[in-house]
């Protein structure tokens, strides 16, 4: 009964994504109490329910979660469906029907998330990524789309989780980061969410005019407002020649000799370091001293890490 239960609520939300303790607990036949229960044993088990407190309220499933991957296979999946589509032609029932609804959903939503505009292709997909920051793109692209508002939570940099209704007007790409441009109803203003650090997003079923914001003005940059610039030369081996092309681009780079240089103006501070430290030996600082020094003493207490091994 338990189990029963339990995958009635994560169906039922895999559908219509918002649904109150009372309706749940009405259609199962149990308590309030035992669906809150049930709600936090899904959590446990890594379903990113949210429980809103009051009125409007309710048990909520980010439009950003779907089954996992390895739930159906393609092949199962589409003869699941052709079956139950077959079934339901020969026997019309509410019970199918909430089934195909359930698995073409599944379908839908069961592909890689390549985005093509003209002739730009891009791939949202990050490493090691289950499809689940893919899935948080397309809603996001969809909700600016469609001028949806999303009920989104959000981690910040200190750790801190706040709820927001935002309105998301553009996808923006920088730094090989996702960020969207959303109006924030907290704020009642624009504000740059780094989509990395959302933690669900759920369509509120409430659409938004679409406001005026000055394209060729946006705030792109947020890396240097609050980061003492730096004029950095560095000495670069040819096997970290690739990645530093990538990282600061070809113009920044110079050849005397068999030697090769790379100038830039950067942002100092851990960022910095923490990029130059992935270089390994293959990067050597020459100019500033104090970005030399601050990388040296950054290795040697990395190193001490691992001195007793």
């Amino acid at each position: 009964m338990k189990f029963q239960v339990m995958l009635h609520i994560l169906f039922r939300l895999l559908k219509v994504r918002k649904v109150s303790a009372r309706a749940l607990a009405q259609e199962n036949g149990v308590s309030e109490r035992s669906i809150y229960r049930y709600v936090e044993e899904l959590i446990v088990a890594g379903v990113p329910l949210d429980i809103i407190r009051g009125r409007s309220g309710g048990i909520c499933l980010p439009d950003t979660y779907r089954l996992p991957e390895n739930f159906f296979s393609a092949e199962e999946l589409t003869a699941t469906f052709n079956a139950l589509n077959a079934l339901y032609e020969q026997l019309p029932s509410e019970a199918v029907k909430s089934a195909l609804d359930k698995l073409a959903m599944q379908q839908k939503t069961s592909r890689r998330n390549l985005t093509v505009s003209g002739y730009i292709l891009v791939d949202s997909g990050t490493w090691g990524d289950a499809y689940d920051f893919s899935d948080k793109l397309q809603v996001l692209e969809d909700a600016a789309e469609q001028c949806a508002c999303l009920d989104m939570l959000y981690i910040d940099r200190s750790g801190n989780q706040t709820h927001r209704i935002v309105e998301p007007h553009l996808l923006i790409y920088k730094q090989n980061i996702w960020y969207v441009y959303a109006w924030c109803h907290t704020r009642e203003n624009f504000r740059l969410f780094r989509v990395g650090r959302i933690r669900s997003a759920r369509n509120t079923g409430e659409h938004f005019v679409r406001r005026e914001f000055d394209k060729q003005n946006l705030p792109l940059q947020f890396h240097f407002e609050n980061a003492q610039l730096t004029d950095v030369k560095l000495q670069i081996s040819q096997k970290a020649l690739p990645d530093v092309e990538e990282w600061l681009g070809i113009d920044c780079i110079r050849q005397e000799g068999e030697t090769l240089f790379a100038e830039a103006t950067l942002p100092s501070g851990d960022i910095l370091i923490s990029k130059l430290l992935a270089f390994g030996e293959d990067i050597r600082v020459l100019a500033p001293q104090s970005v030399a020094r601050a990388l040296k003493e950054r290795a040697q207490r990395l190193a001490s890490c691992y001195a007793d091994q």
